[in-house]
């Protein structure tokens, strides 16, 4: 039980550093000038509730999909740390992350719902938290306590993000654009780190 608190707590920290949920609040109340507090709210629990299906669906087939691959946990470990150090490198030069590109805000503008694109896909359910649920589920192997503490932990930080999202007016008040570029640069450091042990992990576990 212990090694699987200490699960849930490693993949709630990783979560809510990739999800951002200051930053993304701030980002969605951006992309929604025109909208009423309530269509806010609705785009919010679909969003949410869309990326909770994609990510669920990542964690429990991570382990198929990498074994039909034939993609070993080692290698996993490295190129997910590679990918989650250099999205960390970009929230602490000020691209903070999830970010929509130009690309993205252009479709969100054009569409008064933006709840499945840009939001759920890719900013909520994007390639850093798809590569953190694969390599949580990995790292639980076959011990279902461990997979459980990281079933919590994404259930809970998808939860606080909904939160946060439902409160995007009084965050963005409260955090103000300094405030959020601040939040962004401190999650990018922690990010850092633990890109940098999961790919050390990983190098450890395929020369050793």
């Amino acid at each position: 039980m212990p090694e699987a608190l200490q699960a849930a707590l490693h993949a709630l920290v990783a979560l809510l550093v990739i999800l951002d949920p200051p930053g993304l609040a701030v980002l969605f109340l951006g992309m929604t000038p025109h909208d009423t507090p309530q269509e806010r709210r609705r785009q919010a629990r679909r969003a949410v509730g869309i990326a909770t299906v994609v990510l669920l669906a990542f964690t429990l087939a991570g382990d198929f999909v990498l074994r039909s691959m034939g993609i070993g946990t080692p290698a996993m470990k490295v190129a997910g740390g590679l990918l989650l150090f250099f999205l960390a490198a970009n929230m602490v030069v000020g691209n903070t992350t999830p970010r929509a590109s130009p690309e993205e805000r252009r479709a969100a503008a054009a569409t008064s719902d933006i709840s499945v694109f840009p939001l759920a896909i890719p900013l909520l359910a994007g390639p850093g938290a798809m590569t953190t649920v694969v390599l949580m589920r990995e790292q639980a192997g076959h011990d279902p306590w461990r997979l459980a503490g990281v079933l919590i932990a994404l259930l809970v930080a998808l939860g606080l993000t909904l939160v946060t999202l439902l409160a995007a007016g009084q965050v963005s008040r409260l955090l103000g654009r300094t405030g959020g570029q601040v939040v962004g640069r401190v999650l990018g450091v922690i990010l850092a780190g633990l890109a940098a042990q999961i790919a050390l992990d990983g190098l450890r576990e395929s020369l050793f």
